[in-house]
């Protein structure tokens, strides 16, 4: 593979290279600002030949272009708008928007590093979402192909799921990187996450984008990931015992688990109704046994634009097994035997005459009564509860586990956010943030159904007046991480809610500021409410050690090793000048140990919150802080680099 562009290259002379942001086997992932669009972020993806090759050919180029060109027809908010394509220096390249935020993998490792992972409310939104975005991609004919936790962002703006990564692109690159070989078909997509039609025979349906979509949502509840799920034996998923799911739930996904194509969901439509249906506990009919043919769906389903040619036998692994459905032997319909010759029968209509014949006649009683005399009282029917036929027990309801919701928001001082959902009886939605003492924050529900608490960093509610209500206004009294929690008002189902915060600084002059005030201040306490009791102390801020970075004898480098706990940050300030490039990295690390890196004033650089490797083009100079943080005990060793910028290539 070529060696990756260099920090602070300009592409195309337009796009400056300003962090790589991942590798793969198709290529690698590039940061880059739009020079020609004010600076703008996107991302940059590049793709590289075949292994032993250092191009692609005049007619491979031609491909990429023409294929490439299908992804433009995408036009969706939660998909990185395509921009461009372009050839350079003998590489292939493809600029799209870029999404800032974290993946789902990601977000499901930080869960399983503090023993968790997603509840299935959780998962619940997180279809709920996502499904409509597939919908507008299979509607133009395009199966993604590829997707798992990996390429899936929650963006950081709205904190909705966006889609990454199109399998078709990788698709493409495949077929010109083997176009000289007889394979007519092409394996792109992950082990585990693709189905077998998709891996074994290259082929892809609706119905395998959303059986990729549902090994997603079951590694988010398990923290498992699909080999340790998967049963290959008896071809099927093992999942219920390591998560929590209600059985209509887990009845949805399993549907859409299915080995055969034809046996899942054959598009969007099918999987949104089921899981509506098991939200109010309906469960979704499950396969009667029978093998169903398969279905291509009523969509186009080559991604490129033109029919996959049909794999041959020589194309087929050894251990492939064939994914066309068995036919199944239909029984002949029992014969037909009259109601007259079976006597239970016969037994059976008399009693029910007779039954209809006793209630008409007390009806017909009851009328003459109430016009002879009006103020009588009648003693009602009693209610007769037919007895269930021996063989067909009645059905038990289907318990609904109370869920927790946990969703991490940045709130911004001074810029409102809001945030829209659901939420079910006896379910909780928990909005945690940061804020620091002195700050005043306020919050608003719109709509009615829903109540919310604020709760500060000990957990419990900021005052009295905080306490399941539809706002609240007030200065936050210390530091540290504040839950606004939403529930449903008793008796209702569920109900939708859009959730209004803003959190502003405190003014610069003054003690106290007269529109707002402390909370106890904004919200007084009810004169005939019991004085409560005091709140337990909240845990500690960890320390902040602090120490300037030298680079001995005109060196660009340095090392330190040290240890860190959650009781303190070890803080190193490194001085650069903008254009310049600095290169962080934890190395040998006995422990949890990972650090941020702050702009000059404070602020999050991105994608370098909680990470252990971190390289970018410097856009401003000054004192960068490089926070290293552990949640134990940990011991660290850390390489901090800063070199010059480099002009082109």
């Amino acid at each position: 593979m070529p060696s990756a562009i260099s920090i602070g290259a300009v592409l195309q002379n337009r796009y400056r290279v300003v962090q790589l942001l991942g590798q793969g086997g198709f290529g690698r992932t590039y940061l880059v600002e739009d020079q020609g669009r004010f600076n703008e972020p996107c991302a940059l993806k590049e793709f590289v030949p075949v292994q032993g090759e250092d191009r692609f050919t005049d007619k491979a180029s031609q491909l990429f272009q023409r294929e490439a060109a299908i992804l433009y027809q995408i036009s969706h908010p939660q998909i990185p708008q395509f921009r461009a394509t372009f050839e350079e220096n003998q590489r292939l390249f493809l600029v799209q928007d870029y999404v800032e935020g974290v993946t789902y993998r990601q977000l499901l490792d930080r869960r399983q590093y503090q023993g968790k992972a997603f509840s299935e409310t959780e998962v619940r939104q997180f279809l709920q979402q996502l499904l409509p975005v597939l919908a507008h991609i299979h509607a133009k004919g395009i199966i993604h192909r590829d997707i798992s936790p990996d390429n899936i962002i929650l963006r950081r703006a709205d904190q909705l799921p966006v889609l990454i990564d199109f399998g078709v692109v990788k698709e493409v690159v495949t077929r010109i990187q083997f176009a000289s070989t007889a394979a007519a078909a092409t394996t792109v997509g992950k082990a585990g996450y693709a189905p077998s039609e998709q891996m074994q025979a290259g082929r892809a349906y609706p119905s395998s984008d959303l059986f990729s979509l549902a090994v997603t949502a079951v590694v988010l509840l398990t923290g498992k990931e699909p080999a340790a799920l998967f049963d290959d034996t008896s071809y099927t998923w093992q999942w219920q015992n390591y998560a929590s799911a209600s059985p209509a739930f887990a009845q949805v996904l399993n549907k859409a688990l299915n080995y055969r194509p034809g046996d899942r969901y054959q598009n969007v439509r099918e999987m949104v109704q089921a899981l509506s249906d098991s939200r109010g506990n309906i469960a979704v009919p499950p396969s009667a046994g029978t093998t169903a043919a398969h279905s291509t769906s009523e969509l186009r389903t080559v991604a490129v634009g033109r029919p996959q040619p049909p794999a041959t036998a020589a194309a087929q692994p050894a251990t492939a097994r064939p994914t066309p459905a068995r036919p199944t032997r239909v029984a002949p319909p029992p014969e037909r035997v009259s109601l007259l010759e079976n006597p239970w029968a016969v037994t059976a209509m008399g009693v029910g005459l007779a039954l209809v014949a006793g209630i008409g006649g007390w009806a017909v009683v009851s009328a003459l009564n109430s016009d002879v005399a009006p103020n009588s009282t009648v003693t009602p029917m009693p209610t007769v509860t037919p007895t269930p036929t021996v063989g067909t027990p009645t059905p038990d309801p289907v318990p609904t586990e109370p869920v927790d919701y946990d969703q991490p928001l940045t709130l911004t001082p001074g810029s409102a956010q809001t945030v829209e959902g659901s939420v079910g009886q006896g379910d909780t939605v928990n909005y945690r943030f940061p804020a620091e003492a002195g700050q005043t924050l306020s919050v608003a529900l719109d709509g009615e159904g829903v109540l919310l608490t604020v709760l500060g960093p000990n957990g419990q509610a900021v005052n009295n007046r905080a306490k399941r209500v539809a706002s609240w206004n007030g200065r936050l009294s210390e530091a540290g991480e504040y839950t606004v929690q939403l529930s449903p008002v008793r008796g209702l189902e569920s109900s939708n809610y859009s959730l209004n915060l803003n959190l502003t600084n405190p003014p610069t002059t003054g003690e106290n500021n007269p529109d707002q005030g402390s909370p106890d201040d904004a919200n007084p306490p009810d004169v005939n409410q019991p004085k409560p009791e005091p709140k337990p102390e909240a845990n500690p801020e960890p320390s902040i050690s602090q120490q300037r970075v030298q680079f001995p004898g005109g060196e660009s480098s340095a090392r330190y090793a040290n240890s860190v706990s959650s009781e303190q940050i070890r803080r190193y300030v490194v001085n650069a000048q903008q254009g310049q490039i600095m290169t962080v990295q934890i190395s040998n690390s006995q422990g949890p140990a990972k650090f941020d890196v702050r702009l000059p004033g404070g602020r999050m650089m991105a994608d370098a919150e909680d990470v252990l490797f971190w390289q970018s083009y410097l856009p401003e100079g000054g004192d960068y802080f490089i926070d290293v943080k552990s949640e134990g005990e940990a011991e660290f060793t850390l390489d901090i680099a800063v070199t010059a910028q480099l002009e082109g290539q």
